[in-house]
């Protein structure tokens, strides 16, 4: 099983098939396991990586809070890349997921080819609805610390997750799953490599953060999946990866 070593912390991730480089990150307490189906459908023409967050999965869950960050986050995606030999890649994600794809484009825009966002918002210019986001977000790590990994829920993304750290998931809540500042949500208008932003139609809570986007970043190609919920792709997997390769497929070449 690969590791990419950050520090000591050790940071899970596979790699299937071959082509061009596309890397997908998970969802807060779900796993690179929610991506099975896209890399059975992708593969044949595509090298997909995916991989567990800090805190999550397979990866190391250390014990310091400042360990788990926006910042460490985007690097452990970029050192992966790293490690498979990748300049460029398209990045994607599913909400926690697709946040960090926007934060690593923040950083490394000369490594994004593309970007798919997916069941996602991209934070808050509103210092109090960031607020209201971060209560959850620490109500979410609370809970773990008082629950253990019953407090995992049962998403769709969530149900097939194996986890090893409560506490790992709990640190990671309080520093990566909330938020700190705009930059995110500001940087929108200057993204300027093709995106994808696609959405279930039952995810209520991010159908206004999708429309948001899209209208943001210019360029955008929405997607609405009909039926799909939070996890679009574990809901309705063909209409997500039909719509995920039609948009692959659209990309220039490299």
């Amino acid at each position: 099983m690969p590791f990419v070593d950050r520090g000591g912390v050790r940071i899970y991730y596979e790699v299937h098939g071959s082509g061009p480089a596309v890397l997908l990150s998970h969802g807060y307490s779900a796993t690179s396991q929610m991506w099975r189906g896209q890399v059975e459908a992708l593969t044949p023409r595509y090298r997909v990586i995916v991989w567990d967050m800090r805190g999550h999965g397979q990866s190391d869950s250390p014990e310091a809070q400042e360990e788990y960050s926006e910042a460490k986050t985007v690097d452990d995606m970029a050192a992966i890349l790293d490690a498979c030999g990748v300049d460029r890649a398209v990045i994607g994600g599913l909400s926690l997921g697709g946040y960090m794809s926007l934060a690593f484009h923040l950083a490394y825009p000369e490594r994004t080819r593309a970007l798919m966002l997916f069941d996602t918002g991209p934070g808050y210019r509103n210092p109090k609805g960031r607020e209201a986001w971060n209560a959850t977000a620490f109500q979410r790590a609370e809970a773990f610390e008082r629950d253990g990994l019953a407090a995992l829920g049962q998403g769709a993304e969530v149900r097939i997750a194996q986890h090893r750290s409560a506490a790992g998931l709990a640190k990671a809540a309080r520093g990566m799953l909330a938020q700190f500042d705009s930059r995110v949500i500001e940087s929108l208008e200057r993204i300027r490599v093709p995106t994808l932003v696609l959405v279930g139609s039952e995810d209520t809570p991010f159908l206004g953060a999708t429309d948001y986007m899209a209208a943001k970043i210019p360029g955008a190609r929405k997607v609405v999946i009909e039926g799909a919920g939070h996890a679009a792709n574990l809901d309705r997997p063909a209409e997500f990866n039909a719509a995920v390769l039609e948009f692959l497929d659209s990309l220039p070449a490299e």
